[in-house]
C-alpha cells in the first residue's frame, strides 16, 4: 500500500485533500482509481484512507481507519554519520531510514574521504532529505526524518550531549560485554545518538573527544573491520531489533 506525507492544510472534516507532486504521482504514474486505498501520514500518525474523488488538482480521500499503522521505535534514534563518498552516504541514509532512524546528522571526520565543499551544502543536503522522505514513503513511517546539514565534529559532540545515550562503535574496542550492557540499559522513550566513523575510520583523538562525554559509550560490533555502510547498518539493526523485541 502506498503512503503519503501531508501538511496540515490537507486536512478536511473526515479525510485529507492530497495536492502537488503527490497528485500527479497517484493520479498520473501510479493510476490510481476511487476506491483505491492508501497511508496519509500527518503529524507523526497514519490512517487508512480510501480515494473517493478526483478533482483537476486534488485527490479526494476519506478516513475509514485512522490511527491505522504504527511503524515508529520505541526510542529516538539520532545518526551521526561520518560523511562518506556520493552513492555510499545515499544508501546509509536510505537504509537508516528503513531502519527507524529519527534524524540523520552528516559529521565532518578527521579521516574522511569525501567532503561537502560550502556552496554545496544546501543541494546536497536537499537531496539527502529527498532520499529520506522516499525511504519514509517505501517503509510506510510515520514521520520522515530530518538530514541536518552537515557538523564539525567537536559541534557533533556538543549536539549529542542532550541526548540520553551515545553509542560509539570503535574498531579497537575489545569483546561483545560492553555491547551487550549497552544495550541493556536502552528504555523506551530514549533519545541514542549513534556515531559512525568515516570511510578512514575514526581518528584517536575523536575517540577520546567522545569518551568525555558522560552519556558515550564505547562498543565493539565484533572482530572484523567494517565499511562504514556495513557498520551503520549493522549498528541501526541491533538497536532496532533490541528496540522492537524488548522495549
Amino acid at each position: 500500500m502506498y503512503n503519503f506525507f501531508v501538511e496540515e492544510s490537507s486536512k478536511t472534516l473526515d479525510g485529507y485533500e492530497i495536492s502537488g507532486k503527490d497528485y500527479n504521482h497517484i493520479k498520473n504514474v501510479l493510476r490510481m482509481k476511487t476506491g483505491d486505498d492508501i497511508l496519509v501520514t500527518f503529524g507523526g500518525k497514519s490512517d487508512l484512507c480510501c480515494i473517493t474523488d478526483f478533482s483537476d488538482d486534488k485527490v479526494i480521500t476519506k478516513i475509514i481507519k485512522p490511527d491505522f499503522n504504527d511503524t515508529e521505535l520505541p526510542v529516538k534514534i539520532h545518526l551521526f554519520q561520518g560523511i562518506a563518498k556520493g552513492e555510499k552516504m545515499e544508501l546509509i541514509i536510505q537504509k537508516a531510514v528503513e531502519l527507524g532512524v529519527y534524524e540523520i546528522i552528516p559529521v565532518e571526520m578527521k579521516r574522511c574521504i569525501a567532503k561537502i565543499e560550502g556552496n554545496k551544502v544546501k543541494q546536497k543536503t536537499e537531496r539527502f532529505n529527498l532520499i529520506s522522505e522516499s525511504g519514509a514513503k517505501q517503509s510506510k513511517r510515520n514521520v520522515i526524518p530530518k538530514v541536518k546539514e552537515p557538523m564539525a565534529f567537536n559541534r557533533a559532540l556538543e549536539y549529542a550531549k542532550g541526548l540520553d545515550m551515545l553509542i560509539v562503535p570503535y574498531e579497537c574496542a575489545s569483546g561483545m560485554q560492553a555491547t551487550k550492557d549497552c544495550l541493556s540499559k536502552i528504555k523506551r522513550g530514549m533519545k541514542i545518538g549513534v556515531i559512525i566513523g568515516a570511510e578512514g575510520g575514526f581518528d584517536e583523538s575523536e575517540i577520546e573527544s567522545a569518551k568525555q562525554l558522560e552519556n558515550a559509550n564505547i562498543i565493539s560490533l565484533g572482530n572484523r573491520i567494517l565499511r562504514t555502510e556495513t557498520a551503520s547498518i549493522t549498528a541501526l539493526s541491533l538497536l532496532m531489533l533490541h528496540a522492537e523485541s524488548n522495549l
